[in-house]
């Protein structure tokens, strides 16, 4: 079974792109706070790379932005190229589900002081 669910926060605006062949993806980072603190009391964190596809691809690139919180479900995948002549090797996470866990802005949204409500 190949299965990864993961919480954190995105490093940087998503970057969202197409295949050659039209199919929407969209590139995104995000860093998983480790449970614990190091010998210097100092909370560390790993860090993801998270690739969505089509329309979860549309919505991530449309509503996520650096520093928005996110739950992903999806799977893990292996994969090597080759840079410069020397083979290298990344592992990335497929997402399947992206839930949007940071508040909504509300932008435009009238405020009011309780003096102005009429109740």
């Amino acid at each position: 079974m190949n299965k990864v669910i993961l919480i954190g926060n995105l490093t940087k605006d998503p970057e969202q792109g197409t295949t050659a062949n039209g199919i929407a993806y969209c590139k995104m980072s995000i860093a998983v706070n480790r449970d614990f603190t190091d010998a210097s009391g100092e909370r560390k964190a790993d860090f993801f790379n998270i690739m969505s596809w089509r329309g979860l691809a549309e919505n991530c690139a449309k509503y996520l932005s650096k520093g928005k919180k996110i739950a992903v479900s999806g799977r893990v995948e292996t994969r090597t190229y080759e840079q410069d002549g020397v083979k290298k090797y990344a592992t990335d996470i497929v997402a399947e589900d992206v839930e949007f866990l940071s508040p909504r802005e509300t932008k435009n949204t009238p405020q009011f002081e309780d003096e102005d409500l009429p109740f």
